[in-house]
């Protein structure tokens, strides 16, 4: 990025692809959330129907029972599609950071050993502090970043672990009913 121009450029063109990411998601979400709520208004009333045929209140206890292991499952068909969204949606923004980040870290060292080659003679201590502070910044990132990875894989294993801890109550409802 040698020119205003091309820095410009390129703010617009992250500025665009983060909104595109996010809208593109919101999008998925928001026709999730519409599904959902046309599958449960259909299901209520065709439980309602079927619960108002229940002959006895013997009837009426089992049929709401039985009714609430399917309910469950869309529930949780639902969490697992948002969950997709929502990571599907951080990673294509996680990828596009990582690689811009790498490209203006290699700009910024290009610069900068450019500007230190250039260094007058005896300047050797200052262009030594300078790379030890581009080096240290460098880590500090890397650090930050591997902290963050983290963070979000437990953050990912405790979602799954619900999910399947979910799972596994799901058939003892049905047995139940």
């Amino acid at each position: 990025m040698n020119k205003p121009q091309d820095f410009a450029k390129a703010g617009i063109d992250s500025i665009s692809f983060f909104g595109n990411t996010a809208i593109d998601g919101i999008e998925r979400i928001a026709a999730l959330n519409l599904s959902a709520a046309r599958s449960f208004v259909e299901a209520s009333f065709a439980n309602l129907s079927s619960v108002m045929g229940a002959k006895d209140m013997q009837s009426f206890v089992s049929l709401q029972k039985e009714l609430a292991a399917p309910t469950i499952e869309q529930g949780m068909a639902y969490s697992r599609n948002v969950y997709a969204i929502a990571s599907e949606t951080k990673e294509k923004m996680a990828k596009e950071v990582e690689t811009q980040v790498a490209t203006a870290k290699a700009s910024v060292e290009g610069l900068v050993e450019k500007t230190l080659a250039a260094a007058p003679a005896g300047s050797e201590a200052a262009v030594a502090a300078v790379k030890s502070a581009i080096s240290a910044a460098n880590e500090a990132y890397e650090g930050l970043n591997k902290a963050a990875k983290q963070a979000t894989e437990v953050a990912q294993a405790s979602v799954v672990a619900t999910v399947q801890a979910a799972k596994a109550a799901a058939p003892k409802a049905k047995k139940a009913a």
